[in-house]
């Protein structure tokens, strides 16, 4: 009886988990029926990929690569949907199936070959050594004892680590070119190696830093699908991709953005704080709706996770308690980062199915939080005097009426200051999605600073916008807190 009981009592919270997993069933079943490939790309490596203020491609001026794959998909007749992630989770996501190919300036290495099939090359690009204005190095031989920024997984850190130990310099990596190089103009690097068509981008757009030397380890670029899948999509790239060179379309898309003309189109003209939010109000309110939709969501289904596992945790059975402390240990032992790319990466591999990008980040927050509010929920519940629990059971009541009817509105009381708490921390854990692409307040900003290099104020305003969402929050609670009281 007591077990029918356990069940009845977690049967609503658990149904309404089941219903957040199945919904990247369906997301699936649209993608297949329209037969629309899902295309993995950067989200911050001008000129090759230049992001529009809302954070998306579809501006005049998208970059090299996704001007090339727009052409071929015309001509050749195909749909897609583009995947924007950082570089490195591009490459996982593709290795692991949930995207089916990748463009976003990716060198062809032999070691690449291994578990990648490449398309026939569109573009030939070496790596460079930048730094300061006012740095005295002027090439390789300069690099002893120094610290030197990569990007993860890129050509010019698989270079890079070939060479270090010859030429004695540290290593510091990096998901984005634009903090790498961020971090050399404040001087906390010496310098950093990257692809030089980008830094020469970034260059003319203002990121303070010089280039010294030549350019090195020249290798072709292409487009990438999983080793032995998506044979046909590879096929139609080769295909669009020789009549881009053939009439001359692929030097002109390439010439668009290399030239000395075309890679200062992208400055912005009024750099102030009062500037920045004028040009660029539509992203950062898109971003901070996605921010608050995935807070109020992830928070919902978190507490549902968490109320199912207090419940266990303090259930007559202790075997009920030994589930519940086994989850809480997991989830509470895993860092967020990793269960983000666990679940939208990892997953796949081996439910078979893809995971919509807001499923996945909702998935992530309701594990992540839910084993904190579960262990909240229960210490709640346990610290109402067990006074309360025996006058409730001597009055006739059933443990589990005696835990709803009594005890739980005492314990709710009790938890409000944690559980307001554990509301907060999760608006904040937001920003830990955008390693593996949500559009939330933190990746936007992380676009927009890729299109002014103005980093201090763009993470300025933003670091506001999440204040005053949180002290309005704040607010919320205490106001609820105090009603309560009453």
């Amino acid at each position: 009886m007591r077990f029918a009981k356990v069940k009845k009592m977690l049967l609503i919270p658990l149904a309404a988990l089941l219903m957040l997993v199945a919904l990247a069933m369906p997301g699936q079943a649209r993608a297949a029926s329209k037969k629309t490939y899902i295309i993995g790309t950067d989200q911050t490596f001008e000129p090759f990929e230049i992001q529009d203020k809302k954070g998306t491609y579809n501006g005049k001026k998208p970059g090299i690569d996704i001007e090339i794959l727009r052409e071929i998909a015309k001509h050749e007749g195909f749909k897609y949907e583009l995947k924007i992630m950082s570089f490195n989770a591009d490459v996982q996501a593709l290795q692991s199936g949930q995207i089916d190919g990748m463009i976003a300036g990716m060198s062809v290495t032999e070691e690449r070959k291994k578990t990648i099939d490449f398309s026939d090359p569109y573009y030939n690009d070496g790596v460079v050594i930048a730094v300061a204005k006012d740095s005295k190095i002027k090439g390789l031989k300069d690099l002893k004892g120094k610290t030197v920024n990569v990007k993860t997984g890129t050509t010019g850190s698989l270079f890079a680590e070939s060479i270090r130990k010859k030429y004695g310099f540290k290593l510091k990596y990096y998901s984005s070119s634009n903090t790498s190089w961020a971090d050399v103009k404040a001087g906390n690097a010496d310098a950093a190696i990257d692809d030089g068509p980008a830094l020469r981008y970034g260059i003319a757009n203002g990121t303070g830093l010089k280039i010294v030397g030549k350019q090195m380890s020249n290798t072709p670029l292409a487009f990438a699908v999983k080793k032995g899948k998506n044979k046909e999509l590879l096929a139609m790239f080769n295909h669009g991709l020789r009549w881009l060179k053939k009439t001359g379309r692929l030097q002109k898309i390439v010439n668009k953005y290399t030239g000395k003309k075309a890679v200062k189109s992208q400055v912005v003209a009024d750099t102030s704080i009062m500037g920045l939010l004028k040009s660029n109000a539509g992203a950062l309110g898109a971003g901070l709706w996605m921010t608050v939709k995935l807070s109020i969501v992830g928070i919902i289904f978190a507490m549902l996770f968490g109320l199912v596992l207090g419940i266990m945790g303090i259930a007559e059975h202790k075997f009920w308690h030994g589930i519940a402390n086994v989850i809480i240990y997991i989830f509470r032992g895993i860092p967020m980062m990793v269960l983000g790319f666990f679940i939208y990466i990892g997953m796949p591999t081996v439910i078979g199915h893809k995971i919509p990008l807001f499923t996945a980040g909702v998935l992530t927050l309701m594990l992540d939080e839910g084993a904190y509010i579960g262990a909240i929920v229960r210490g709640g519940f346990e610290s109402v005097d067990v006074g309360q629990w025996e006058a409730a059971r001597s009055l006739g009541l059933p443990y589990y009426k005696a835990l709803w009817k009594v005890v739980a509105p005492q314990g709710f009381k009790l938890m409000i200051p944690s559980l307001v708490n554990q509301f907060i921390i999760t608006l904040k854990d937001t920003s830990i999605l955008s390693a593996i692409g949500v559009m939330e307040l933190t990746q936007t900003g992380n676009t927009l600073i890729a299109q002014n290099f103005q980093g201090f104020k763009m993470w300025l305003i933003i670091a506001v916008m999440y204040l005053v969402i949180i002290t309005v929050l704040t607010w919320i609670s205490n106001y609820v807190h105090k009603k309560m009281k009453i």
